[in-house]
């Protein structure tokens, strides 16, 4: 029993290792206004982009388009295609038909609070790291 507990924390161990996620957010959580990102990589490949907005947090996945090093391409479900450029360790979110109003993202914290709340291992642990993510599998030199 002991070898199988030992084993499985060490599996586990090592995919979480694998998994990343950088999240960024506009607004306050629980309120109508309230937007984020959240940007994975897993096994070192870019994987999905979901997007979280609202009072009752909707989820919705985007497409990854296209990018250069200034930025990259996101389209919604609804075709809206929107452009994120870094801007520091924060993001610009923005369309080029102002269908959209530009927005600044902040690096988002996931875990606890206060000792309250569950710790994401595969959360990026500051906005310095989660921007490095991005730049890394997101955004080609």
């Amino acid at each position: 029993m002991k070898t199988l507990l030992t084993f499985l924390m060490l599996t586990l161990g090592v995919r979480a290792a694998d998994d990343r996620v950088a999240n960024f957010s506009y607004g306050t959580p629980g309120q109508e206004n309230y937007e984020e990102f959240s940007f994975w990589v897993k096994n070192n490949r870019l994987a999905e982009i979901q997007y979280v907005y609202g009072k009752d947090r909707k989820t919705l996945r985007l497409r990854y388009l296209k990018q250069d090093k200034r930025h990259f391409q996101v389209r919604f479900p609804n075709q809206l295609v929107l452009l994120l450029s870094p801007q520091g360790n924060q993001l610009r979110v923005y369309d080029l038909k102002g269908k959209y109003a530009a927005k600044t993202f902040s690096w988002h914290y996931e875990g606890p609070v206060d000792g309250v709340g569950t710790f994401c291992q595969a959360c990026a642990e500051d906005e310095t790291e989660a921007m490095q993510l991005l730049r890394q599998y997101y955004f080609k030199p």
